[in-house]
């Protein structure tokens, strides 16, 4: 009974060591939308498996070299990439993502910041959305999922393409509320959860029902992952009920959550 007692005492250290020794760090490019709640759900994750998140951030789409594909397509390595699902699948496409790796994770609405200490304007509802802009002396929208919808789809519905045509300006790489926070814009629109974390604005809420936009999270091992498992696992543990009410603090829907299915 010892004996027994000794073996399983030591076979539980080797297993501790093995982990230890086995603890990998964990490479993360991931788009704004997705890294707040990435973020705050490192340091438990880091706890349970002894890996090591290491964030390299930038947009889903767009010109800029910080961009998630450019990065890949120049040779940039990563384990992981999370980002809006239509450019994942694009990646997909170009097979720069292993093959079944892919993981739903969160959906996010689009909504409005002012500058702190400004006047809240009203964007409840489609009429008063309408006048907001057309008052509003400047306003800046995102080069990634959320801002194309705004730029191409938003203004167009309102029937106001024409009339903010010159004051609506496209915000590359950075977040829009850091702008608007700074003075520089009147109104910020971009996905909820990257105007959330950012300090030095007012949230104003999401756009009405009627106007929203859903962008889609998801994430997925890349084809040259060094360490593959481990993407899979920190996958599996961000799609897990153990992170939904993280998620949901972040501004996000966590896909497993009853949700809104407007796109």
């Amino acid at each position: 009974m010892k004996r027994t007692s000794r073996y399983t005492a030591s076979a539980l250290v080797l297993m501790s060591l093995s982990v230890s020794a086995c603890a990998q760090d964990v490479k993360v490019m991931i788009s704004g939308g997705f890294k707040a709640a990435l973020e705050k759900l490192a340091p438990e994750y880091e706890r349970q498996t002894g890996d090591k998140i290491v964030v390299i951030p930038g947009p889903s789409m767009g010109n800029t070299p910080q961009a998630i594909p450019n990065r890949l397509a120049r040779g940039e390595k990563a384990d992981v990439v999370i980002m809006v699902g239509d450019a994942l699948a694009k990646l997909e496409q170009d097979r720069r993502t292993a093959a079944g790796s892919r993981v739903e994770l969160a959906d996010s609405p689009v909504g409005m910041v002012v500058k702190a200490g400004a006047p809240v304007p009203d964007i409840s509802t489609v009429p008063a959305l309408r006048q907001t802009l057309l008052k509003a002396h400047s306003m800046a929208y995102s080069d990634s999922a959320s801002g194309r919808y705004v730029e191409s789809q938003l203004f167009r519905k309102l029937g106001i393409d024409g009339q903010v045509h010159d004051k609506a300006h496209r915000v590359e790489r950075i977040p829009v509320a850091s702008e608007v926070a700074k003075g520089k814009y009147d109104l910020g629109f971009q996905q909820v959860s990257e105007l959330l974390p950012v300090p030095g604005v007012t949230f104003v809420g999401k756009l009405p029902d009627d106007m929203q936009y859903i962008t889609r999270f998801a994430g997925a091992v890349t084809q040259k992952a060094d360490h593959p498992e481990q993407g899979k696992a920190l996958l599996t543990f961000l799609a897990s009920p153990q992170a939904a009410s993280v998620i949901t603090a972040t501004g996000l829907t966590p896909v497993s959550a009853p949700r809104n299915t407007a796109r």
